[in-house]
């Protein structure tokens, strides 16, 4: 039996559990491991991904920006998928594709721009590499990767004005 994946972003899917909720949108879903995982307690969950290697038939090959859905949804999830998208973009159209009171979930990546970011990165770097080692983490050669061009700070501007409150 081989050993159950682990990498920082699977890390992160016990709180997108928690937190989804009715019909969800994944954006950038990769393999569907979080679409499977989303499915056994959601109402319905869409996947969307432009190198789909998953083969689950909510699961559709498409970027963010091709997509259009047929619904509107109570969650959208971004797991370390937003960098790679015009974030003020994307998130504009997020928000039109929520219900009311929907909510849009945001596991992302962030480029240092400050001192205190540099500190905080240098600080979290030995718990990164623990985690990585306890965890045995898993690199999916599969998956697409690309450097964040935002700073925390450029993300909470845009996000505090496309969605405010």
């Amino acid at each position: 039996m081989s050993a159950t994946p682990w990498n920082h972003n699977i890390a992160y899917h016990p709180w997108v559990m928690r937190h989804a909720h009715g019909d969800v949108l994944d954006v950038g879903c990769g393999d569907g491991l979080l679409v499977r995982k989303l499915s056994a307690t959601c109402a319905s969950v869409t996947g969307i991904d432009p190198n789909v290697t998953a083969t689950l038939p909510t699961i559709q090959s498409a970027t963010f920006d091709n997509f259009s859905p047929d619904q509107l949804f109570d969650t959208i999830i971004f797991v370390a998928s937003l960098h790679h998208m015009d974030t003020r973009c994307a998130l504009i159209k997020a928000k039109n594709m929520l219900r009311p009171g929907g909510q849009i979930l945001v596991v992302g990546l962030a480029r240092n721009s400050s001192l205190m970011d540099w500190a905080i990165s240098g600080a979290l770097l030995p718990v990164v590499k623990i985690s990585s080692y306890l965890h045995k983490e898993t690199h999916d050669p599969n998956m697409r990767t690309a450097a964040p061009t935002l700073s925390l700070r450029d993300i909470r501007n845009i996000a505090s004005d496309v969605l405010p409150g």
